[in-house]
């Protein structure tokens, strides 16, 4: 099947638009048609080379989305022509250790996700005759695209698709790193740095958990606007003002937890965040920077023994998508999950790069490729 698609063919490049080849889903698979890509900073860092591709390219894009299943491959069961599907970024097998223990983010189906071949190694994609990378597996900057099984989560048909794309890794990530990885609880000071895609969900998903005093960190006056909207109680520019925010309602203590989901973090931003919390605190850093860089941390290490705080990784909000996934869709169609309000900007596959340039101008929480 021929799809447009956008394709990166070198780092760091601008997105192209070009015809692909699509293969027919083989027994595991799906063929699905997308309805919306949302546009996340991870493939930005592809594009930049501050996350080199460990594939060949060209690299068909995209890694949020959803949409609907157009053919069912042969001998699979568990999805029928015409359902709609949201695709997580990181495949679960459920079978492996971790799908096992409840931590289908770590999946070990997820080891070759920047590669652009599936779990068995195969490709799906081509152009001219000539096999292509697919990002994580799915390619949600492709107009239609094959994947695996585990790299689709069924949702009701009475939801929409262009909101329900966000779950698949921006308000995952954010809202999980706040209610799994934090594990904001009633009554906490929470601070939250960088309100962009993922971070405006932190705030959320933290004010949802109950925090008490919540602050939003964005040097972007907009962001912080809109930080209030999402349940922030207070909204600043550095993470200086917060700390000093978090230690006026904690007896100078500081914050229960720091969580840190600015675009391109370095360790200036965790040592801060590091820096901002109680004994026994709890530092999440969601945000990745520069991959090819030292990653050197100004930590201390009094801090980290003698306070015992903890600092803490974490991937995908630390959810299982097929669990987690419907679970937000069932708070957004209760209305205590915003998903329609995230959508700062839509864009036309075409304008894939206007998005990016959006993105890095600090005008969109989160901007959506709609397809027509």
């Amino acid at each position: 099947m021929k799809s447009r698609a956008a394709l990166l063919f070198q780092q760091p490049g601008k997105w192209e638009i070009t015809e692909i080849d699509v293969g027919p889903p083989r027994q595991g698979e799906l063929l699905v048609r997308m309805v919306a890509s949302g546009l996340c900073h991870s493939d930005d860092h592809i594009a930049t080379g501050d996350m080199p591709f460990t594939g060949a390219l060209p690299l068909a894009g995209g890694h949020e989305g959803a949409g609907i299943v157009e053919e069912v491959g042969p001998h699979t069961e568990g999805f029928e022509v015409g359902d709609h599907v949201v695709l997580p970024f990181l495949p679960a097998c459920g079978k492996c250790r971790w799908c096992s223990s409840g931590m289908q983010n770590l999946c070990d189906s997820g080891a070759r996700t920047l590669s652009g071949a599936r779990a068995d190694g195969s490709l799906r994609l081509s152009l001219d005759g000539t096999p292509i990378g697919q990002m994580a597996g799915i390619s949600t900057f492709s107009e239609y695209t094959a994947l695996s099984v585990h790299s689709a989560v069924k949702i009701s048909p009475d939801i929409d698709l262009v909101a329900a794309c966000l779950t698949s890794c921006g308000v995952s990530t954010g809202w999980g790193a706040a209610v799994n990885s934090a594990e904001v609880r009633p009554g906490d000071v929470i601070i939250v740095v960088g309100i962009g895609g993922i971070g405006i969900n932190a705030v959320q998903g933290a004010a949802q958990a109950g925090a008490r005093v919540l602050i939003a960190v964005d040097p972007v006056e907009w962001k912080r606007t809109r930080a209030h909207e999402f349940g922030a109680t207070h909204a600043v520019a550095t993470i200086e003002e917060a700390t000093e925010i978090a230690r006026a309602h904690t007896n100078g203590q500081g914050a229960d937890a720091a969580i840190v989901c600015v675009g391109v973090t370095n360790g200036t931003h965790i040592g801060s965040a590091f820096s901002s919390i109680r004994k026994a605190g709890t530092c999440v850093v969601v945000g990745l920077g520069n991959i090819m860089s030292d990653g050197s941390v100004p930590l201390s290490l009094h801090e980290l023994v003698l306070f015992q705080k903890r600092l803490q990784g974490s991937l995908f909000g630390a959810c299982s998508p097929v669990r987690d996934i419907p679970a937000l869709l069932d708070l957004y169609r209760a209305g205590k999950l915003r998903l329609d309000e995230l959508i700062t900007n839509r864009y036309t596959l075409e304008q894939i790069n206007d998005g990016f340039a959006d993105m890095h101008a600090g005008r969109n929480l989160r901007g959506v490729i709609t397809f027509g």
